[in-house]
């Protein structure tokens, strides 16, 4: 072939080539909710926590490439997702909206309830949704919580946003809010990590309790894992694994302290 065509030929292909190489899966990049203990939660150097430990552990029995991201705030994480800045998603609940960008495992990693949390002193009577009418509550940015409340609380209560829940905390502390909605497991262990379980207490029955999962973003190169995770996930899950990481972090979270 004449070098003249050859060079015509390497430049039409040129392209493809990069395009290609560009969509390749070098590496699996994971993050979560950095404000989320046990499940996963940001300590100041890295993310870590029980959702980190299953995702690594199953990646790593497949071979496949990764690397854990702290990337800020929840709302920031869902955002990377968006924009394809990360592939995996740790730990999150399967909702319509995140489906439009994000694939969800088949296998759920653990039951995650949420609770109304309230200040002692503050109590109030709460026996259904119905109850959080007329009252002013905080939330956490990016937080969705199935089985028909977010719909709900769109629609009949009157909530406010923060970044993180010890934010909310503070609020219910300071009257400035009369309840916090998250998950209970994440609440419990903060109020035990700033040693504050005297000042609050969660309501019953929760909120909702739906499963947690894993998510991969629809744009990465990286779904090519999805298939083999569920594998893996489920041995995991019948191994007894999944169960016994979650109690490993409920177990090892710090006491005591502000």
């Amino acid at each position: 072939m004449p070098i003249l065509t050859r060079c015509v030929l390497f430049l039409a292909l040129a392209p493809l080539i990069a395009f290609s190489q560009e969509k390749e899966c070098r590496k699996i990049v994971i993050s979560a909710d950095s404000d989320y203990m046990p499940l996963q939660w940001y300590d100041g150097k890295h993310l870590t926590g029980a959702s980190i430990e299953i995702a690594t552990t199953a990646l790593s029995a497949l071979g496949a490439p990764y690397e854990v991201r702290y990337v800020g705030p929840f709302h920031r994480v869902l955002r990377s997702a968006q924009q394809g800045e990360i592939d995996m998603i740790s730990s999150l609940k399967d909702t319509p909206e995140r489906r439009e960008y994000l694939t969800f495992t088949s296998i759920a990693l653990f039951s995650n309830p949420i609770a109304v949390f309230v200040a002692k002193d503050r109590n109030f009577s709460y026996s259904g949704w119905n109850d959080l009418i007329g009252k002013k509550g905080g939330v956490t940015l990016g937080n969705q919580f199935g089985n028909g409340f977010d719909e709900f609380l769109r629609k009949n209560l009157q909530v406010e946003s923060e970044q993180k829940a010890y934010m909310n905390f503070k609020k219910l502390e300071l009257r400035r809010i009369d309840y916090l909605i998250t998950g209970y497991y994440s609440g419990l262990a903060y109020l035990t990590a700033s040693g504050q379980n005297d000042k609050f207490i969660a309501l019953k029955p929760y909120v909702s309790e739906s499963d947690n999962f894993i998510a991969m973003t629809k744009s990465s190169p990286c779904t090519k894992y999805l298939k083999s995770l569920n594998l893996e996930l489920d041995n995991m899950r019948r191994e007894g694994k999944l169960k016994l990481i979650l109690e490993k972090y409920i177990a090892s979270m710090p006491k005591g302290g502000n």
